[in-house]
């Protein structure tokens, strides 16, 4: 699906005078609407209104073709840059071997520095939910292992035979804080 841009072109724009940029982005100067439509036609190319609001409105000479281009190729990047971070999610039990707990922790370290939500949650099995503090208790640890450097976005709480918690890696202004705080006291 392409987007529509919504510039006036050539005779389409309605101002008397114009703050004409050139093709590179620099300023030319301030003319009237025939004078930039003339110069437009000498440099073969468009004269493209980019914002109407401004006082007075500014201009551009280019060709339409050319930017369009240019718009798309941003919106392409901004894209690209605003991933929205992902929900991993890490099972335990509440029995877990030394070795496998120790392994889901450097996965979640992970997860956390490459700045991932995660849902860690206990399964519980059969017996295992008549020691449901055990899930409770094991999820401290996690916590205290990794530091108290997580943001708690839904504290524990059983869904089914399942006891989830999310939690997401703190922002560097709210890291900047807590280290201010820390050294203060």
């Amino acid at each position: 699906m392409k987007k529509k841009f919504n510039w006036r072109i050539n005779e389409e724009i309605k101002a008397e005078s114009l703050r004409v940029l050139g093709d590179d982005g620099k300023l030319i100067a301030v003319l009237t609407r025939d004078e930039a439509l003339s110069k437009a036609r000498e440099a073969g190319s468009d004269l493209i209104e980019i914002a109407p609001n401004a006082s007075p409105p500014v201009a551009k000479i280019i060709e339409l073709g050319k930017l369009k281009y240019i718009h798309e190729k941003k919106e392409r990047a901004d894209k690209k840059k605003s991933k929205p971070a992902e929900l991993k999610e890490v099972r335990f039990s509440p029995f877990i071997a030394e070795g496998d707990y120790m392994t889901r922790i450097r996965k979640i370290d992970g997860y956390l520095k490459n700045k991932h939500k995660v849902r860690l949650v206990i399964v519980f099995k059969g017996r295992h939910m008549d020691s449901r503090g055990r899930g409770y208790e094991l999820l401290r640890e996690i916590r205290e292992r990794l530091g108290y450097d997580v943001n708690i976005d839904m504290e524990p709480k059983f869904l089914g035979r399942h006891l989830a918690m999310v939690i997401s890696p703190l922002n560097s202004k709210k890291l900047d804080n807590s280290a201010q705080s820390s050294t203060i006291s």
